[in-house]
Protein backbone atom coordinates (compact mmCIF):
# COMPACT_ATOMS: atom_id res chain seq x y z
CA UNK A 1 0.00 0.00 0.00
CA UNK A 2 2.83 2.42 0.87
CA UNK A 3 4.54 1.57 -2.43
CA UNK A 4 1.35 2.31 -4.37
CA UNK A 5 0.89 5.67 -2.63
CA UNK A 6 4.57 6.48 -3.25
CA UNK A 7 4.18 5.56 -6.92
CA UNK A 8 1.06 7.72 -7.28
CA UNK A 9 2.81 10.69 -5.62
CA UNK A 10 5.84 10.24 -7.89
CA UNK A 11 3.60 10.11 -10.98
CA UNK A 12 1.74 13.26 -9.93
CA UNK A 13 5.02 15.11 -9.33
CA UNK A 14 6.41 13.90 -12.67
CA UNK A 15 3.19 14.98 -14.39
CA UNK A 16 3.40 18.47 -12.88
CA UNK A 17 7.07 18.80 -13.90
CA UNK A 18 6.36 17.64 -17.45
CA UNK A 19 3.32 19.91 -17.77
CA UNK A 20 5.34 22.88 -16.48
CA UNK A 21 7.99 22.21 -19.12
CA UNK A 22 5.37 22.69 -21.84
CA UNK A 23 4.39 26.18 -20.60
CA UNK A 24 5.52 29.31 -22.53
CA UNK A 25 8.92 30.85 -21.80
CA UNK A 26 7.38 34.32 -21.51
CA UNK A 27 4.26 35.85 -20.04
CA UNK A 28 2.23 38.97 -20.79
CA UNK A 29 -0.46 40.67 -18.74
CA UNK A 30 -2.44 43.50 -20.29
CA UNK A 31 -5.40 45.68 -19.39
CA UNK A 32 -6.91 48.76 -21.03
CA UNK A 33 -9.39 51.52 -20.32
CA UNK A 34 -10.62 54.78 -21.78
CA UNK A 35 -10.06 57.96 -19.79
CA UNK A 36 -12.03 61.15 -20.46
CA UNK A 37 -8.94 63.37 -20.53
CA UNK A 38 -6.38 64.39 -23.15
CA UNK A 39 -3.32 62.12 -23.58
CA UNK A 40 -0.88 64.72 -22.20
CA UNK A 41 -2.75 64.94 -18.88
CA UNK A 42 -2.83 61.13 -18.48
CA UNK A 43 0.81 60.86 -19.60
CA UNK A 44 1.95 63.19 -16.81
CA UNK A 45 0.60 60.81 -14.16
CA UNK A 46 2.43 57.83 -15.68
CA UNK A 47 5.71 59.47 -16.70
CA UNK A 48 6.45 60.87 -13.21
CA UNK A 49 7.12 58.33 -10.43
CA UNK A 50 6.40 61.03 -7.85
CA UNK A 51 2.78 61.08 -9.11
CA UNK A 52 2.30 57.29 -8.91
CA UNK A 53 1.17 57.63 -5.28
CA UNK A 54 -2.05 59.15 -6.64
CA UNK A 55 -3.05 56.09 -8.65
CA UNK A 56 -0.76 53.08 -8.18
CA UNK A 57 -2.64 50.09 -6.72
CA UNK A 58 0.41 49.06 -4.69
CA UNK A 59 0.49 52.36 -2.81
CA UNK A 60 -2.85 51.42 -1.27
CA UNK A 61 -1.65 47.91 -0.36
CA UNK A 62 1.15 49.33 1.80
CA UNK A 63 0.82 53.01 2.74
CA UNK A 64 3.90 52.59 5.00
CA UNK A 65 6.05 51.43 2.08
CA UNK A 66 9.56 52.93 2.00
CA UNK A 67 10.16 54.81 -1.26
CA UNK A 68 13.41 56.06 -2.74
CA UNK A 69 13.43 58.33 -5.76
CA UNK A 70 16.40 58.93 -8.04
CA UNK A 71 17.73 62.36 -9.01
CA UNK A 72 15.02 62.52 -11.70
CA UNK A 73 11.48 61.31 -11.03
CA UNK A 74 10.14 61.76 -14.55
CA UNK A 75 11.15 60.99 -18.10
CA UNK A 76 13.74 58.61 -19.48
CA UNK A 77 16.25 57.58 -16.83
CA UNK A 78 13.99 58.38 -13.86
CA UNK A 79 14.25 55.79 -11.08
CA UNK A 80 12.16 54.68 -8.16
CA UNK A 81 12.73 51.93 -5.60
CA UNK A 82 10.44 50.56 -2.92
CA UNK A 83 10.51 48.22 0.04
CA UNK A 84 7.21 47.17 1.50
CA UNK A 85 5.11 44.48 3.10
CA UNK A 86 4.38 41.03 1.67
CA UNK A 87 1.77 42.50 -0.71
CA UNK A 88 4.20 44.82 -2.50
CA UNK A 89 7.61 43.25 -1.93
CA UNK A 90 10.82 45.04 -2.85
CA UNK A 91 12.20 46.26 -6.14
CA UNK A 92 12.95 49.14 -8.45
CA UNK A 93 11.80 50.73 -11.68
CA UNK A 94 13.52 52.82 -14.32
CA UNK A 95 11.84 54.65 -17.17
CA UNK A 96 13.56 53.14 -20.20
CA UNK A 97 11.66 55.15 -22.82
CA UNK A 98 9.39 58.15 -22.72
CA UNK A 99 7.60 59.46 -25.81
CA UNK A 100 5.20 62.24 -24.78
CA UNK A 101 2.23 61.86 -24.78
CA UNK A 102 1.92 58.36 -26.24
CA UNK A 103 4.25 55.85 -24.54
CA UNK A 104 6.18 55.09 -21.37
CA UNK A 105 8.31 51.94 -21.09
CA UNK A 106 9.62 50.87 -17.69
CA UNK A 107 12.25 48.35 -16.67
CA UNK A 108 10.82 46.63 -13.58
CA UNK A 109 13.09 44.64 -11.27
CA UNK A 110 11.73 42.71 -8.29
CA UNK A 111 13.97 41.57 -5.45
CA UNK A 112 11.32 40.18 -3.08
CA UNK A 113 9.27 38.06 -2.70
CA UNK A 114 11.10 36.62 -5.73
CA UNK A 115 13.60 37.92 -8.24
CA UNK A 116 12.10 38.93 -11.58
CA UNK A 117 13.02 41.30 -14.40
CA UNK A 118 10.10 42.49 -16.50
CA UNK A 119 9.19 45.25 -18.92
CA UNK A 120 6.12 47.41 -18.40
CA UNK A 121 4.60 49.55 -21.12
CA UNK A 122 1.89 52.17 -21.11
CA UNK A 123 0.51 53.27 -24.46
CA UNK A 124 -1.84 56.22 -24.83
CA UNK A 125 -3.91 56.83 -27.93
CA UNK A 126 -6.21 59.80 -28.47
CA UNK A 127 -9.85 58.85 -29.05
CA UNK A 128 -11.68 62.11 -29.69
CA UNK A 129 -11.86 63.91 -26.33
CA UNK A 130 -10.64 60.80 -24.51
CA UNK A 131 -7.50 58.67 -24.26
CA UNK A 132 -7.30 54.90 -24.69
CA UNK A 133 -4.71 53.65 -22.17
CA UNK A 134 -3.15 50.19 -22.33
CA UNK A 135 -0.98 48.89 -19.48
CA UNK A 136 1.04 45.76 -20.15
CA UNK A 137 3.80 43.79 -18.46
CA UNK A 138 5.85 41.05 -20.00
CA UNK A 139 8.81 38.99 -18.97
CA UNK A 140 10.69 35.74 -19.03
CA UNK A 141 9.19 32.76 -17.21
CA UNK A 142 11.91 30.59 -15.66
CA UNK A 143 11.12 26.91 -15.10
CA UNK A 144 10.33 27.34 -11.39
CA UNK A 145 7.84 30.10 -12.24
CA UNK A 146 6.22 27.82 -14.81
CA UNK A 147 5.48 25.36 -12.00
CA UNK A 148 3.99 28.13 -9.85
CA UNK A 149 1.92 29.39 -12.81
CA UNK A 150 0.25 25.98 -13.04
CA UNK A 151 -1.41 26.74 -9.70
CA UNK A 152 -1.54 30.56 -9.68
CA UNK A 153 -2.60 32.39 -12.83
CA UNK A 154 -0.35 35.41 -13.39
CA UNK A 155 -2.94 37.19 -15.52
CA UNK A 156 -5.60 36.90 -12.82
CA UNK A 157 -3.27 37.96 -10.00
CA UNK A 158 -1.61 40.95 -11.67
CA UNK A 159 -4.55 41.80 -13.90
CA UNK A 160 -6.68 42.74 -10.89
CA UNK A 161 -4.00 45.20 -9.78
CA UNK A 162 -3.79 46.68 -13.28
CA UNK A 163 -7.57 47.11 -13.32
CA UNK A 164 -7.52 48.85 -9.93
CA UNK A 165 -4.62 51.06 -11.02
CA UNK A 166 -6.31 52.05 -14.27
CA UNK A 167 -9.51 52.90 -12.36
CA UNK A 168 -7.52 55.14 -9.98
CA UNK A 169 -5.62 56.70 -12.90
CA UNK A 170 -8.95 57.38 -14.62
CA UNK A 171 -10.38 59.02 -11.49
CA UNK A 172 -7.27 61.22 -11.02
CA UNK A 173 -6.97 62.29 -14.67
CA UNK A 174 -10.69 63.03 -15.07
CA UNK A 175 -10.70 65.55 -12.19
Amino acid sequence: MVKIIGLIVALVIAGVLILAATRPDTFRVQRATTIQAPPQKVFEFINDFDRWSVWSPWEKKDPAMKRTFGAATSGKGATYAWQGNKDVGQGSMEIAASAPPSRVAIKLDFVKPFEAHNMVEFTLEPKGEATAVTWSMQGHTPYFAKIIHLFFDMDSMVGKDFEAGLASLKAAAEK
